[in-house]
């Protein structure tokens, strides 16, 4: 006898994903709503919030437009609070707001590191206080929630002019091992996720000409992975039985060699 799948593992989970506007967190954010998940959707761009929410209503899912800068604490928990409100306590958080600015360290772009070190750390950390103690309380309710944070292969390997990046990476990965060793007895899943390069938005804020060179050989050679793998995989991820938990996922382009 063969175990059939339920095409839609995520009826009745509250999925909250930052970042959501455009690239892996928008596909994600349709994808989870594909499984039947309600997903509440954060990111700055309202408009684009707007649409996405639009397109998900059509296709008979349930999502919440939280137009909200991760960066802003108070705004973070605000948000939190309406989640919980509007659509129950999240059982999966999506970390996934982000952005890239390689260059090298002796150009001193204190600027752009520091905008780097406020997203891809501080904004996480925000996402994280303001929804931790809805995932604890709903997996005590529900069996099991999810905790999802978008990493990089760049924190595992070495990409001359993307060390600041490359570290905000490292950052995510080390937290994600030694959260899922605090939540993981509470039923909460801890995973990173460590995508290669992906075509998104991310690279159009890319100034340093090394880099974009880099690139733009890269996409020569190589096919990129679309934020549509990325999505299938959280899905993958969050509709794994409860007892099962990927800490870490590397997900990379075939033809990239690191």
């Amino acid at each position: 006898m063969t175990t059939q799948t339920s095409p839609r593992p995520l009826t009745g989970r509250v999925a909250v994903i930052t970042g959501a506007s455009s690239g892996i967190g928008e596909a994600s954010a349709e994808h989870l709503a594909e499984l039947g998940a309600r997903v509440a959707v954060l990111a700055r761009r309202a408009d684009r919030l707007d649409d996405l929410v639009a397109r998900i209503d059509k296709a008979g899912g349930q999502a919440l437009a939280l137009a909200v800068d991760v960066t802003d604490a108070a705004a973070v928990r605000t948000a939190a609070d309406r989640v919980a409100a509007e659509l129950g306590d999240a059982d999966l958080l999506f970390n996934n707001a982000g952005v890239m600015l390689p260059a090298p360290i002796e150009e001193l772009a204190t600027d752009q590191w520091q905008r780097q070190i406020d997203l891809n750390i501080t904004g996480l950390m925000n996402a994280i206080a303001a929804f931790t103690s809805q995932l604890v309380r709903a997996a005590a309710e529900r069996g099991v929630a999810d905790l999802i944070n978008t990493s990089s292969i760049a924190a595992q390997n070495i990409f001359p002019n993307f060390a600041v990046y490359s570290a905000t990476k490292a950052y995510v990965t080390h937290l994600s091992r030694h959260l899922r060793v605090e939540l993981g007895p509470k039923k909460v899943r801890v995973s990173a996720i460590e995508p290669g390069i992906v075509g998104t938005e991310l690279q159009n804020h890319v100034t340093d000409q090394g880099a974009l060179e880099w690139l733009e050989g890269s996409k020569q050679t190589l096919e990129w992975l679309t934020p549509q793998d990325i999505a299938q995989t959280i899905g993958f991820l969050a509709s794994l039985p409860p007892r099962a938990n990927l800490q870490q996922v590397t997900i990379m382009p075939t033809g990239q060699p690191s």
